[in-house]
């Protein structure tokens, strides 16, 4: 008899092992999806940050540019001179053997 008693105990104990098991699956894919929905808004912010530093370096060389072109208008010859040193400075590198 006191093996009838213990079926119902252990069947109590495997339901409720069951039910664990599956809380334990729900709260997993739930906190899955969490996880999806988190890299997403971190890779959507990375992606902003990219495109800010893009925009920004596409500013400053615009900028850059702009003085080149005003110093070169101002000052021709120095222009020149800056030129034909950084030709030849580079003509020196890559003629060495």
């Amino acid at each position: 008899m006191s093996a009838s008693k213990d079926v119902p105990g252990k069947q109590q104990e495997i339901d409720a092992g069951k039910e664990a098991v599956v809380a334990a699956y729900n709260n997993l894919v739930e906190a899955k999806s969490h996880f999806k929905l988190a890299a997403e808004a971190a890779g959507l912010d990375l992606k902003q940050d990219a495109l800010d530093q893009l925009l920004k370096g596409k500013a400053k060389a615009e900028d850059l540019s702009h003085e080149a072109g005003r110093f070169m208008q101002e000052k021709p010859l120095a222009t020149m001179g800056l030129a034909f040193l950084a030709g030849f400075l580079i003509s020196q590198l890559f003629s060495r053997k």
